[in-house]
């Protein structure tokens, strides 16, 4: 995915980065509750640099840091964009003729620019809540008639 100019992606952390950021996540956690801008120093090569992070920032490199600190990477798109195909394909985790297809019947709204598809990331995630909610669903109704059917799943 390195040629997505406007999805920022890093892959699953190194053992050492995600011990860092589980420590740096802990620490930045205190001052996200706050819900104010931050002022930080950042010190590299004896040279101290102060920057201010708007709370909304302080925020997102919060649970950015705990994702890597899961051991999980990271997606980052801004709101509103434009994915193509692929791109979509990948944050659903479907392949891009399955995706096409779900273009093609109106499960997915997309618009054509030439003749590439074009997809809104809202449009992406709307999809993917529906059917993860769809699959909740399902598991929940074949626990319920495991349980119902005393097939070795217990009430809790």
């Amino acid at each position: 995915m390195a040629a997505l100019a406007h999805l920022h992606r890093h892959s699953a952390p190194t053992a050492q980065d995600a011990s860092l950021a589980r420590v740096s996540g802990q620490s930045l956690s205190r001052f996200a509750r706050r819900q104010k801008p931050l002022s930080l120093k950042v010190k590299e090569a004896g040279r101290e640099e102060p920057i201010e992070l708007p709370a909304g920032a302080v925020s997102v490199l919060v649970e950015v840091l705990e994702a890597m600190a899961a051991g999980r990477g990271v997606t980052i798109v801004p709101e509103n964009a434009e994915l193509t195909t692929v791109e979509a394909a990948s944050i659903l985790n479907v392949s891009r003729p399955y995706l096409i297809k779900l273009l093609d019947e109106k499960v997915i709204p997309h618009r054509l620019v030439g003749k590439h598809r074009r997809i809104l990331i809202d449009d992406v995630m709307a999809y993917k809540e529906r059917i993860d909610a769809e699959r909740e669903d399902v598991l929940a109704q074949l626990t319920a008639d495991a349980q119902e059917n005393d097939m070795g799943y217990s009430r809790p």
